[in-house]
């Protein structure tokens, strides 16, 4: 017969053996000291799918920019401009409304360029598709992939927001990555933000 010290110093003898042995089966299960390294060592897949987290905004489009980082989205265009489709009204066809152009773009006021090479609506515009956008070189560029005609001139602000560096990401950090697209925050007719006082201020110091 177990005195009650003997049993008070088996039980912990006997869970603690009881782990040991839960232990191994779940390290023999995994195939070892060899299976456990060769599983840590293989390299990592941080590519979490969509699906699994959150599925992508209808209005988003794959970036064509290259990037090291993988693939990442944008905001599609032609769905925010409101005149849009172009060549709705550009179709060759004669005008009988007054001072159309005026009517129609009346509240663009073009300020892009330098002082000495200012730019005009058909730098950017293609004049023979009006639905496009066009390269100095004359390639055509579909408006919802319109940073590729920012980034031939603009190009280091390009890298920096392919890479993540200027811009603003839409989606969690977790998935696909969506940013904004160049004409979310400039206005591509006049791209520089006007100076303005802060939104909040600290106020004077009383005493």
């Amino acid at each position: 017969m177990k005195t009650p010290t003997q049993k008070k110093y088996l039980w912990p003898l006997f869970s603690l053996l009881l782990v040991l042995f839960s232990g191994w089966s779940a390290y023999a299960d995994q195939g070892g000291v060899t299976r456990i390294y060769q599983t840590a060592a293989a390299p990592f897949d941080d590519q979490i799918s969509a699906e699994s987290v959150i599925a992508l905004p209808l209005d988003t489009i794959m970036v064509r920019t290259p990037y090291q980082g993988g693939r990442f989205w944008t905001e599609t265009r032609k769905d925010k401009i409101q005149r849009f489709k172009c060549s709705q009204c550009h179709n060759n066809k004669p005008v009988g409304i007054d001072q159309a152009a005026e009517v129609a773009h009346g509240d663009i006021r073009l300020n892009h360029g330098s002082p000495d090479k200012p730019l005009s609506c058909f730098t950017c515009h293609n004049k023979e598709e009006r639905d496009f956008l066009v390269t100095e070189v004359g390639t055509t560029i579909d408006m919802d992939h319109s940073y590729q005609m920012c980034g031939q001139c603009h190009f280091r602000q390009k890298k920096d927001w392919a890479g993540g560096a200027h811009g603003k990401r839409l989606s969690y950090w977790a998935g696909e990555r969506v940013v904004t697209n160049c004409a979310a925050c400039h206005n591509p007719h006049s791209p520089r933000f006007e100076k303005r006082w802060p939104a909040t201020y600290s106020p004077p110091y009383k005493k």
